[in-house]
Order: C-alpha cells, then structure tokens, then sequence
C-alpha cells in the first residue's frame, strides 16, 4: 500500500509543479494548438494554447512507478514494464503527430495509415511479449482466452489475441483521443478511471492464486499490485496535470497523452483480465467514440446527420451547453460508469464466493 501511496504521489508532484515548466517551454518554442475551422466557434479563443503536454504525464507516470520501487527498494515486474511501454510506444505516436501539426501549422498530423502503423507496431509488441515470461506460477502476464472480470472460457489462441489486444488498443486510444476535446474533460474522465484499476489491482493482490491462502474464487494475475502501482501514478500524473488543464486550459495533452492514457488503460485491462469489463469502466470514452461512429455510418447511408457534430460533447456545445457544464456532467455520467463497473466487479467476486 505504501508503494501506491508513494507512486500516486510522485506522480502528482511532478506533474503539477512540471507542467507550468513544461508551458514555458512550449510557448517559447511556439507549440502552440491549432483549432479546426469548422468546429464549435468558441474554441477559436484557445488557439495558440500550449499542447503535447502529455509528455508531462509520461515522464510524471514513469518517476512516479520507478521512483516508489527505487523508494522502498522492490523490484519492478514484466507486468507494470509492459503497460510503461505501451503508454510511451504510443504516447511517442501521439507526440509525432502533435508535433507535424504545430512544425508545419495544419490541423491534421500524422496520416491515418500511419497513425495506424504505428499503434500497430506497440500493440503487437506489447501483446506477443504479454504472453511470454511466466512466473513461478505458471502465470503470464496475459491470456489468449478472452475475459470480462476473469478469463472465460473463450480461447482465441496466439495468433487471434494478438489481434484483439490491438483492436482493443486502438480502440481504447481512440476513444480517449476523441474526448479530448473539451479542457479537463479527459483528464478528469482518466482520474476516475485509473483510480478504479487501483481498486482492482488491490483487490486482485489480496485475493491472488498465488497466496497461499487464496481462497476458491482467486484470480489469476500476474503482477496485480504492481499494476496498481502503475494506475496510480498514472492517476497521480492525471491529478497535478487536471490542475492546469482544467477551464480555462493553460496546456493541452495533445495526441500525446490522449494515446498514450488509452494505451495503458488497454494494457492494464488486458493484463488485469478485465477487458471487456473495461466497456463498463471507460464507459465515457466508449460513448463518445460510439458518437462518431453512428455519426459517420449514419451519413454515408443517408447524407443526414444524428448529432450536429461529432465527438458527441461538441453535439452539446453546438446545443447551447456551456463548456464546463457539459465538462461536468460528462465526469458525473463517467463517474456512475466506472461504480457501475467496480459494482459489477465485486459483485462478480460474491458470487462466486456464496456459491
């Protein structure tokens, strides 16, 4: 517990006391956001606004786990290296494509075929390297079975996870790329979020075959409180960064963090056999992304549309909603999900218990 406390909390310094360094520096060098012309009016007022301040959460989520095992001198596991690598694999995705926008001053980044690749190339990487390294146990880190709150009985074999590990990859990083569109809206949304896989990551730990102790119901995870520690220094990160972010935004985090937060929340879903539960968890992100695509498959079909612009907060501004109103009640609404989500979760684990 100790560990989560000292992560979380590392995390949180760095980022909020970084972030004002790291806003100086993206002003000097003029990396500044450009807004999209035929989006909402109102966010006209934020271009120039620093961006590519996901690096802060990077490099705070990376202090923060290293610096609490360095801290209280445990060892790091292949489980919490894994999620670190698919955070930065993608987060330098992120970070490519934010930077073409602001080097050569256009909207858009990176081609899509090439954003592609490259989440291609870190999500087959982390998948095939999650289901090597088995500890005493004979756990790996990840399953090729498919799992809700535990594996089920639905095998896809190697070649098939490798497969869903990147569609989940891609599709969690999206989700969280699109809500980013509103100040805080994401950050916030990830706060609660990874605050959950703390949760789990604990209760994981205290109910783990590997006890000795472990009763019937057990799960069989890896590293699970080593993945705790690596949701909580991101969650750390996400607090001190939310600081800044928050309305008015003094910084954004760019494709650079919206990547590289949907990359560890996928890591930490898979690696925690909790995959499809995430659906219930990043309920927020799965809705907003959901958004956009009825949205475009509504229109190739009809030529109309459902929502007046898509993502769907931007539905709600074009609306009439002020911006922190929606900002707000899109966290409350991402709120119930995640309880809904650690509800289901623990009540999965009575279950079992009782029967």
């Amino acid at each position: 517990m100790r560990q989560i406390l000292l992560s979380s909390s590392l995390g949180l310094i760095f980022a909020l006391f970084g972030t004002p360094l790291a806003i100086r520096v993206l002003i000097r060098r003029g990396f500044g956001q450009l807004i999209r012309d035929d989006g909402p009016t109102s966010h006209h007022t934020k271009r120039g606004t620093p961006t590519m301040g996901g690096a802060v959460l990077i490099i705070g989520t990376l202090l923060g786990y290293f610096g609490a095992h360095l801290v209280n001198w445990r060892p790091v596991t292949v489980s919490g290296l894994l999620v670190l690598f698919l955070m930065t694999g993608l987060g330098l995705v992120g970070f490519v494509d934010d930077y073409i926008k602001v080097a050569k001053q256009r909207s858009l980044g990176l081609r899509a075929s090439a954003k592609v690749i490259g989440q291609l190339v870190a999500a087959v990487t982390f998948a095939i390297l999650a289901l090597h390294f088995p500890d005493g146990g004979g756990y790996t880190p990840a399953s090729t079975d498919i799992s809700f709150i535990r594996d089920t009985s639905l095998a896809l074999g190697a070649v098939l996870f490798v497969v869903w590990a990147f569609v989940m990859i891609a599709g969690t990083s999206n989700g969280v790329n699109l809500t980013d569109g509103l100040d805080g809206l994401a950050t916030g949304t990830s706060v609660m979020v990874f605050g959950s896989y703390v949760l789990i990551g604990i209760w994981q730990f205290g109910e783990n075959c590997a006890r000795s102790d472990a009763p019937p119901n057990c799960y069989e995870v890896r590293d699970p409180l080593d993945l705790a520690v690596v949701a909580a220094a991101i969650m750390g990160a996400c607090f001190g960064f939310l600081w800044w972010n928050a309305s008015p935004a003094k910084i954004f985090m760019g494709d650079t963090g919206s990547l590289a937060l949907g990359g560890a929340l996928a890591g930490l879903a898979i690696l925690s056999r909790t995959e499809l539960l995430l659906v219930l968890i990043g309920g927020l992100f799965v809705l907003i992304a959901l958004s956009v695509i009825v949205q475009v498959g509504f229109f190739k079909l009809t030529r109309k549309r459902v929502f007046r612009m898509a993502p769907l907060q931007h539905h709600f501004e074009l609306a009439g909603w002020g911006e922190v109103t929606i900002v707000i009640r899109f966290w409350i609404i991402a709120g119930l999900l995640v309880a809904l989500g650690l509800g289901v979760f623990y009540a999965e684990w009575v279950a079992k218990a009782g029967s």
